[in-house]
Formats: C-alpha cells, sequence, structure tokens
C-alpha cells in the first residue's frame, strides 16, 4: 500500500538529518500509530545513499539478559536470511557499498563470539568503530532502536547498568562525538516517562510523538484507502461511521476498509468494539476478583469513569498504581510530555462507555 500523509513529521526527521547529530530523538506515541512504517517510509524512500541505516528490532528478540541483547544488536539479516559474516572484508563491503538499510550490526563470528567473554563497553566500542568507518568512508550512520522498552527485563532481572551504559553510549554519538543520529522507538508510555525523568539525559533526548490521526486526517485516509482497495470513494455517513468506532488509528481504519469490502459495515464494526469490550469486561473481573496486588478494584473502575465524557484528562487525576496498571494493561496511554492520559484508541474509549 502506499505511503499516506505524516509531511509534518516526515519534514521534521529530515531537518533533523540534515544537521549535525546533537541529541537522541525518541519517537513515540499509542500502539499502532504508525512510528515504524514512518521510519521506514523515510529512511527506504526519502534518504539518498550518503546516508548508511542500522535497524535494529528488539520486538523480535525475547530479551531478559546481557547476552540476548548483545545478539539482539549484532545478528545481521542477508537477503532474507540471518547469516554468519565470516571476516572483517565483509563487513566493511557491508557498512560501505552494501544496502542503505542494514538489518542489525555487521560483526565477523570471531569478534562476535568475544563480546560474550568480555564487557559490554567491548560491544559498544565495537560499534562506534564501525561508526567512525562509515564517517570516513563518506556516509552518514544513523542508528535506529525500534521498540527500545523490550529491554526493561533485563534491568528488572538486576542488570540496570545495561540501560544506563547504553544511554551513555548513545549520548557519546550523538551530544559528545557528534558521529551518529539516533532514533528510539517505543509504544510503551511508561518506559517513555522513565527516559523522560531520568536527570542524566536532561538537555540530551528529544522527543516526536507520532499520534493517532486527528478526524480531518482520519477521514482523508479512509478516502485514499477506499479508493486504493475498492476502487470508489466511501460515502460520507460510511466514514463518519466509521470514526465513531475507531477515531483516527491507521490499523482499525485499514483493517475496516478491507473486510468492509465483503462484510457488513456495521457488523465489521461491532465485531471489533464486542471484542474491546470483552477483553476489558474480563480485565475489570480479575481486578475484582484480586489477582492484581496493591490494585483497587473501586479506584479503577473510578479511574475509568474519567473517561466517560472526555477523551484526554491530566495524568494527575489518577494515582499512580492505578495509572501504571492501566497503562502497563495497554488501556490507557501517557504522554509524559503533555502530562495526559487517553485511551490507547478510539475502540478502547467506546469499551469503556459500553462497560461503564
Amino acid at each position: 500500500m502506499r505511503f499516506f500523509n505524516r509531511e509534518r513529521e516526515i519534514n521534521e526527521v529530515l531537518h533533523i538529518l540534515s544537521r549535525e547529530p546533537d541529541d537522541i530523538y525518541f519517537v513515540y506515541g499509542p500502539m499502532n500509530s504508525g512510528k515504524t512504517t514512518l521510519i521506514k517510509h523515510i529512511v527506504e524512500d526519502k534518504l539518498g545513499y550518503e546516508y548508511k541505516v542500522f535497524y535494529i528490532n528488539f520486538r523480535t528478540y525475547l530479551i531478559s539478559e546481557k547476552r540476548e541483547f548483545i545478539e539482539a544488536i549484532f545478528t545481521t539479516k542477508k537477503g532474507d536470511l540471518f547469516d554468519k559474516i565470516k571476516d572483517k572484508n565483509e563487513v566493511l563491503r557491508l557498512i560501505t557499498k552494501g544496502a542503505k538499510v542494514l538489518t542489525g550490526v555487521p560483526i565477523p563470528e570471531v569478534e562476535f563470539d568475544k563480546l560474550f567473554d568480555e564487557k559490554i563497553n567491548d560491544a559498544f566500542q565495537y560499534l562506534n568503530n564501525m561508526l567512525l568507518t562509515v564517517k570516513k568512508n563518506g556516509k552518514k550512520p544513523i542508528l535506529i532502536l525500534d521498540e527500545l522498552q523490550m529491554i526493561k527485563d533485563v534491568v528488572l532481572n538486576g542488570q540496570k547498568y545495561l540501560l544506563k551504559e547504553l544511554f551513555q553510549f548513545l549520548v557519546s554519538l550523538t551530544k559528545e562525538q557528534h558521529l551518529c543520529h539516533v532514533f528510539c522507538l517505543s509504544s510503551d508510555s511508561l518506559f517513555i516517562e522513565y527516559v523522560y525523568n531520568t536527570g542524566d539525559l536532561e538537555g540530551r533526548v528529544k522527543y516526536l510523538l507520532v499520534d493517532d490521526f486527528d478526524k480531518e486526517t482520519a477521514l482523508k485516509f479512509m478516502d485514499f484507502l477506499s479508493e486504493d482497495i475498492l476502487g470508489k470513494k466511501l460515502p460520507d455517513e460510511d466514514k463518519k461511521l466509521i470514526y465513531s468506532y475507531v477515531g483516527g488509528k491507521s490499523k482499525d481504519i485499514k483493517y475496516v476498509v478491507e473486510e468492509s469490502s465483503f462484510k457488513n459495515l456495521n457488523e465489521v464494526l461491532e465485531y471489533m468494539l464486542k471484542d474491546k469490550t470483552s477483553k476489558l469486561k474480563k480485565l475489570l473481573v480479575m481486578v475484582k476478583n484480586n489477582r492484581f496486588e496493591r490494585i483497587d478494584y473501586e479506584k479503577v473502575v473510578n479511574a475509568l469513569r474519567l473517561f466517560k465524557e472526555n477523551y484526554e484528562i491530566n495524568e494527575y487525576q489518577i494515582d499512580e498504581d492505578t495509572k501504571e496498571f492501566l497503562i502497563e494493561r495497554n488501556v490507557l496511554f501517557l504522554n509524559p510530555i503533555e502530562e495526559s492520559l487517553k485511551p490507547q484508541s478510539f475502540l478502547i474509549w467506546n469499551a469503556i462507555k459500553r462497560v461503564l
């Protein structure tokens, strides 16, 4: 499918890339708002071959210890296969003459094996040297860490140093050496809040919100999709009905348009809402049956009631334990910069109103 809109975000990222690297950029937003799609569109369709992009998606790995973290960074995909790199000449070819976008950081097999016997800083030092080589060969390196919150389990397992050393390394790449642009993508708003409140990163991190579409853009997106998928425009009343159920969530809109090509529109929308409503009911039943420590049923219900009339509220209207619980369960999305809370999607908002 052709890429749609996001001109403001595209221009902002291109403006960042036109400057000398100086900050870590966190690209954040609700689930399925299009963060990864946006960044991939930019690097694949908007950048020339003067850039060398290293894209690492942590979601494809179960990361609970240092070894798994290192494997996620240095596992290189060649074509459709994950394959070992035999020597330094192959690494040099990949980073200077190979594809514009590399999945993972290339490293010879023998050096890769050594990383597990030494300190994490040795892995960062290898990456630093490789990025220097990229720059010396006339290319501008970009490091993209997608779903970075997946390394939280490493921290929870008592290896807090790893997260701290990672951010120190990223600060070195950007603020100190001005060597490499760094983009960290995450839909985990508690993780974003942690980063936002970390004093060590004050003045070294900036944030780029990729939110769901507003109403006007969502309706245009429906026209774009319906012409692309159905070969015709949807009636205005159908578009308004779709928006009333799923709002500006691009993934949900796409699903509705695709399904409506052979199903009744109202049935498609009701099915989606019933699914969200059922899941929310089950969650509340588990809370009521004391399945979660420190989570009070009445506090959760009262918190959700705040959204019966409002789509967005101030985060301090809900106590910390309840707020974190509803965020962790992907019911609410926190924007720590705006200090605001809203449902992760219009569907969830509608489910809240239906349940309560």
